[in-house]
């Protein structure tokens, strides 16, 4: 779509549906181009969407952190579970042993 010059408006329902933050920047881009974005559902306040923008960058960290907290909980269970079947091995080794002395 954006590699055709022919097209010249790009129509979006949210400016979130195009970029989470930045929409600015994107319009501002294709202006330079001769081309323009026109979002069917606009917010009356200004505030609105520049609350609604840093909500967006706020969740995505959030959404890392919580990410890389269950990735390590995760981690450290297999860990875990592997040290405890190391263990019944090593004393099931041990057992086997005794039983061939």
């Amino acid at each position: 779509m954006l590699a055709d010059p022919t097209v010249t408006v790009i129509v979006v329902e949210h400016k979130d549906r195009l970029t989470r933050f930045g929409f600015k920047y994107i319009e501002t881009l294709l202006a330079m181009q001769g081309r323009s974005i026109e979002a069917v559902n606009v917010t009356e306040n200004p505030i609105e969407d520049i609350i609604a923008d840093f909500v967006s960058i706020l969740y995505s960290f959030c959404a890392k952190l919580y990410g890389q907290r269950r990735a390590k909980r995760k981690t450290e269970k297999i860990v875990k579970e592997l040290n405890v079947k190391a263990e019944q091995k090593k004393s099931q080794e041990v057992g086997e042993e005794r039983a061939a002395s």
